[in-house]
């Protein structure tokens, strides 16, 4: 059985934008005074050890909430069967491929949370300029993704693509207030 893009896109959507998300709030709140140029400056070794703990958090994020989501559902499932044990579909076929596809989401998420969170940080070590310039290609690259899945939601794309934004402009606030690096 072969998932046509469509379907393939959407199993992994929702770990793919949590993961994007969380990785670009992870860089704006926690090199927040290096992108402002009041803390150490943005280098490949930031990039990596900021990429690094996005990378871990999404995975572990995504995996706890993603399996006790699919957990859930097959409890209520041999609820609603009359079932005499509620975890007995957990420990059946269903239940490891629940446990595989959570495995499978927090892959996705922990790849994207390191790429959201890394490649801003990198492009900073890399490109000219004032060190300022990474946040607004990180709060760019928001609201980009926020247009992008208001297409997909059939929502409002200007509206979407402006919250994305202000997250991550408080989001850097906040990071500047914390002062983390």
């Amino acid at each position: 059985m072969t998932l046509s893009p469509g379907k393939a896109v959407a199993k992994v959507r929702l770990p793919l934008v949590l993961g994007f998300t969380d990785g670009l709030l992870n860089a704006l709140t926690l090199a927040a005074a290096s992108l402002t140029g009041t803390g150490t400056p943005v280098s490949w070794g930031l990039a990596g050890r900021v990429g690094g703990a996005a990378l871990v958090t999404a995975a572990f994020t995504v995996m706890v909430a993603d399996y006790a989501e699919r957990r859930a559902h097959l409890v209520h499932v041999a609820r609603e069967l009359s079932l005499s044990q509620s975890g007995r579909m957990a420990a059946t076929h269903l239940g490891r491929l629940a446990l595989l596809r959570s495995y499978g989401a927090a892959v996705v998420a922990c790849l994207s949370s390191f790429v959201g969170a890394a490649l801003p940080l990198a492009l900073g070590a890399v490109l000219p300029g004032p060190p300022w310039i990474v946040v607004i290609l990180a709060v760019l690259a928001l609201s980009v993704l926020g247009a992008v899945l208001a297409r997909f939601l059939a929502a409002r794309p200007v509206l979407w693509a402006l919250t994305m934004a202000a997250g991550g402009v408080a989001t850097t606030l906040i990071g500047i207030r914390l002062r983390i690096t």
